[in-house]
């Protein structure tokens, strides 16, 4: 456990997450704004779109590069925690620019709250498990966070299926 203090890795996926809680509650206060217009759409959907896009393609990818290039696996590890942590920021950014909004602009929280809180859990264990703190329990987290990653799948096809009026 004293290692991964010292571990340069670590302190940067610390760092990006700092920056995230950060951003959520600057938003939040309304010390940033991400509401204003970027073609058709708000930046906020755009960043909540390319954090999606990222979790979309990339994770199916990494199961599958993990397992035939097993030589890599730091190298895919370190994209995966990073990439990802990268786009929990831009899903942030677009969660509490949504839940900032004016009460007569008010959105329906249903799918996304509930993306939200699966995204948060996905966060926690596998920053628990790549870190291994409270190894004692890593069979645990990687059990929840392997399941939790198709949930999260079904949700964001329902989610954007709501958000297109079509569900």
């Amino acid at each position: 456990m004293n290692s991964i203090f010292r571990n340069l890795y670590f302190w940067f996926a610390v760092i990006l997450l700092a920056i995230t809680d950060i951003f959520f509650i600057g938003i939040f206060l309304g010390l940033f704004d991400f509401g204003f217009v970027v073609g058709p759409y708000r930046i906020n959907h755009w960043l909540g779109w390319l954090g999606f896009l990222f979790i979309g393609f990339h994770v199916p990818i990494f199961v599958t590069l993990k397992r035939r290039y097993t030589q890599k696996i730091r190298l895919f590890l370190a994209i995966h925690v990073i990439g990802n942590l990268t786009a929990y920021l831009l899903i942030t950014i677009h969660f509490a620019s949504q839940i900032s909004r004016p009460a007569e602009f008010y959105p329906d929280l249903g799918t996304g709250l509930a993306l939200y809180i699966f995204l948060i859990i996905l966060v926690v264990t596998g920053f628990l498990q790549r870190f291994n703190l409270l190894s004692k329990y890593r069979p645990n987290w990687r059990f929840l966070h392997r399941s939790l990653v198709l949930a999260l799948f079904v949700i964001i096809i329902i989610h954007i299926l709501h958000g297109l009026g079509i569900f």
